[in-house]
């Protein structure tokens, strides 16, 4: 059985919660590739290179991570990834009512994927990149919600 999950984002920024879905997933796979979504619903509000080197920066020392991009469907992604799993975090039940009903029609698509649920931290169950963004445009600090190291870089650019 192929354990390779896809942990699909925009990661915009991406934060500790991210970071922790991620790092807590690495033991239950063989590999987890962090996928960034290009999603048309999204402006982004920073430039998508800028956001992989970043999620490399953070994951550089863990052989099992691999950070990308792609755009259209996800389960098509995951075919071309030839990954089994699509990985999602849950803050709320909101989240579980909105990720469930991707996830069936997921499922309803291509059968052999699964989504797999992970939930959150209870100390990130309010944080989301909205969120940070919302702090960053009005000048506040976001280095207790973004992972060590990218924090600097995050408000140079914001």
């Amino acid at each position: 059985m192929n354990r390779t999950a896809v942990f699909p984002g925009s990661f915009d920024p991406v934060t500790r919660g991210h970071e922790s879905i991620i790092r807590r997933a690495v033991p239950l796979f063989d590999k987890v590739i962090v996928a960034i979504g290009g999603n048309a619903e999204k402006n982004s509000f920073f430039p998508l290179d800028i956001r992989v080197e970043w999620l490399r920066k953070i994951f550089n020392r863990e052989p099992k991570i691999e950070i990308t991009t792609y755009s259209g469907l996800t389960v098509d992604f995951c075919k071309e990834a030839n990954a089994g799993y699509i990985l999602r975090g849950l803050r709320t039940a909101a989240d579980f009512e909105f990720e469930r009903g991707i996830g069936q029609m997921n499922r309803l698509m291509v059968p052999d994927i699964e989504t797999v649920f992970l939930l959150c931290e209870p100390e990130y169950a309010s944080l989301s990149s909205s969120i940070v963004r919302d702090i960053i445009r009005n000048g506040g600090d976001v280095k207790q919600f973004v992972p060590k190291g990218i924090a600097v870089e995050i408000r140079k650019r914001g």
